[in-house]
């Protein structure tokens, strides 16, 4: 009775003071507390003096806070604009799966670890801390961790070997730390001890985790299986519903994808032997497509850099060439402030900086620079594994990536939403739009004469469209129909014709992520068809630079929310 009586209440609580104000500030306001690290990753630096808990209590609370939500959100005197209600109501029922349906915080070991892991190190990383903060800081995350120990052994209780072995691996790593490295970083650092009890908080945080390995390494071993990585045609069409936020199934998603797949591939034909012919006017062309395709990409590959100096001085070059060429064909916007900075990725980063990232300044940071870091490798390697690991990075390649991954695509498409005045498109943005946009802009800019003539450009452009397409639709084949690493692999290479290391990593991806490898290509394909509705629609009266600033002052929202916007823009 006295559950039934605290969550009727709760429920009063929360329906009245959501009520009082517009539910999307109500509810950031309860995702920061809920959500301390999120929140001071987004930029908030405020949340540095809390950390997560993952009580029972509190996980109880969460849930119910996120279904009130929904029944809120069902009223019609609803108090919040309706796309950021959109937005809204598929975060709270992703909450709801995730700690109600799914049950995450019973089934990850390292959902705890991984907190755990950077509780500490975080705060000695935080620059804008002053010395004092950060040592009182430390003291109340050594506590922090301590509850997150008892949290877990009081949650957990099915737990896959995969996922106990990494959640093992780090709380021994924060063991190490803990006994072996605080002390020494603490007096590195120059900071004094700020609590009285710090050995003993120090020795009970310990023995939190002694405890916890004891209990992964006993108990959870015991029931430990092997993890279930794909997630079935129904549940995987229950996820799509709600991340696309309509009533596409996996059916129909594999089949646009299938055709995309072929048309694909046709253009690819087609623009190789083209280029081939024009290049290499006396030779007898091959006469099955893939070997046309595959002579074309080889000579792709040719043209790279030789080493991580002439690739960022390239890169440099690429970006300023975006921002002339956006600016000649008046296609968008340009942002009034530069803060993008490019550099070589470095050795320290590990595995990372063969591949490269972009450091994108979080919604609500202070100082919102962000850096794209070049894959790089050092010139003491042997020469051919240089120059074959630099063939990946080839110029045509990069000509679009640039695009892709700088202006108009991620980088200025994330500075300008930075400036909506709805923060809850920015902290929850629709899933496909971000992906699917850097992936349409590709298409935009060719159409408007970006590297007009250059057919290895256009075929890197197309091999990307072909892997995205490939990603979705073996996603599908996978998730619903049982698809093995071998049969993606196979069709992967065969069909798609992706280079061999990419079809082998692909697997792991489809395991971590399937709703999201569907975003390149199905977001891309919404804009698409967005903007040739659009062009029919208008006529000669299409703005193609009101279509681009439209969509990126608007902040990431379901794409088909812009047919109304667009309408209204034109009827004003």
């Amino acid at each position: 009775m006295k559950n039934y009586l605290s969550l009727f209440f709760l429920s009063v609580f929360l329906s009245t003071s959501i009520q009082s104000q517009d539910l999307g500030e109500s509810y950031l306001r309860e995702w920061r507390q809920f959500y301390p690290s999120k929140a001071l990753k987004s930029g908030i630096r405020s949340f540095v003096f809390q950390y997560e808990q993952l009580s029972s209590d509190q996980l109880q609370q969460w849930v119910d806070y996120n279904q009130q939500i929904l029944v809120e959100l069902s009223k019609e005197d609803v108090q919040i604009d309706p796309i950021n209600g959109r937005l809204l109501r598929v975060k709270a029922q992703s909450e709801i799966d995730k700690w109600h349906l799914l049950s995450t915080h019973t089934t990850s070991l390292r959902l705890y670890a991984q907190l755990i892991l950077k509780a500490v190190p975080s705060i000695f990383d935080a620059e804008y801390l002053l010395a004092p903060e950060k040592s009182r800081l430390i003291c109340s995350r050594l506590q922090a961790m301590e509850k997150l120990s008892l949290a877990a052994i009081a949650n957990l209780r099915n737990v896959s070997k995969s996922n106990l072995d990494s959640g093992l691996s780090d709380l021994s790593k924060s063991l190490q730390y803990l006994k072996d490295g605080l002390k020494e970083e603490l007096k590195s650092q120059g900071l004094a001890i700020a609590c009285s009890d710090f050995d003993t908080q120090l020795k009970k945080t310990i023995q939190s985790l002694d405890t916890l390995m004891e209990y992964g390494q006993t108990t959870l071993q015991k029931t430990a299986k092997d993890g279930k990585t794909l997630i079935g045609k129904e549940e995987f069409d229950r996820r799509l519903k709600l991340y696309t936020d309509s009533d596409l199934t996996s059916t129909t998603l594999a089949a646009m994808a299938l055709q995309e797949i072929e048309t694909t591939k046709g253009l690819m034909a087609r623009v190789a032997k083209e280029y081939l012919l024009s290049t290499f006017p006396n030779k007898t062309l091959p006469k099955e497509d893939a070997a046309i395709i595959e002579k074309a990409l080889a000579d792709m590959e040719k043209d790279a850099p030789l080493n991580a100096e002439a690739y960022l001085e390239f890169w440099q070059q690429l970006a300023e060439d975006a921002i002339n060429f956006i600016r000649e064909k008046d296609i968008a916007t340009l942002p009034k402030y530069q803060t993008l900075q490019i550099q070589t990725a470095p050795e320290s980063a590990g595995a990372a900086a063969r591949i490269g990232w972009v450091d994108a300044a979080p919604p609500f940071a202070p100082n919102p620079i962000t850096t794209l870091y070049l894959p790089s490798i050092p010139d003491t390697l042997p020469k051919q594994e240089q120059i074959d690991f630099w063939a990946s990075f080839n110029r045509p390649f990069n000509r679009m990536i640039a695009i892709h991954e700088l202006l108009p695509g991620h980088y200025m498409q994330l500075k300008i939403s930075r400036e909506t005045p709805h923060p809850i498109r920015l902290v929850f943005p629709y899933g496909p739009y971000i992906e699917g946009w850097a992936t349409f802009v590709e298409r935009v800019l060719l159409d408007e004469g970006w590297q007009a003539g250059k057919h290895l450009t256009y075929l890197a452009h197309l091999r990307k469209r072909l892997e995205n397409a490939n990603r979705t639709y073996t996603s599908v084949q996978a998730h619903c129909n049982g698809w093995t690493p071998a049969q993606v692999r196979q069709f992967s290479i065969e069909t798609s014709l992706l280079a061999p290391q990419f079809a082998k990593s692909l697997w792991g991806r489809i395991e971590r992520s399937p709703m999201q490898l569907t975003s390149y290509y199905y977001g891309g394909a919404q804009f698409s068809e967005l903007l040739q509705k659009e062009k029919q629609r208008l006529g000669s009266s299409f703005n193609l630079k009101l279509f681009m600033d439209t969509i990126m002052k608007a902040g990431p929202i379901p794409v088909d929310e812009f047919y109304s916007i667009f309408k209204h823009i034109q009827a004003n």
